[in-house]
């Protein structure tokens, strides 16, 4: 059974760091993306960064040059590295994963989602 586990979120004032990271465990037999979302009260979720099995990664026009997205493959782990962070970051943030699995068609899955706040 595929399980995504994300780290914890928290607090942070604006200006600050925070890294996430997210790990998918069970019998994967191939990852295609993993990315991440992030869902701020009442608004939709979108989409903030995405890595490829290619290689390529995309970023939300509102983080570019703040968040990294970076992946270890080895571990099937993907981390987001928030910097520069401003009050209209706080949202839950999800991990999404595109991938195939023991018993599992490809499919997309997601964490459960940990929440970030950027207050003073």
């Amino acid at each position: 059974q595929v399980q995504l586990v994300e780290s914890a979120g928290g607090l942070v004032q604006p200006g600050g760091s925070l890294r996430l990271s997210c790990a998918a465990s069970g019998t994967i037999f191939n990852i295609y993306a993993m990315g991440w979302y992030r869902q701020a009260p009442g608004k939709q979720r979108e989409l903030v960064a995405l890595s490829t099995r290619a290689g390529s990664t995309n970023y939300a026009d509102s983080v570019k040059g703040r968040f990294t997205i970076s992946r270890d493959n080895a571990k099937n782990t993907v981390y987001l590295q928030m910097n520069n962070l401003k009050p209209e970051d706080t949202a839950v943030y999800y991990c999404n994963a595109d991938l195939s699995a023991l018993k599992a068609p490809r499919r997309e899955y997601w964490g459960q989602g940990t929440q970030v706040t950027v207050s003073s």
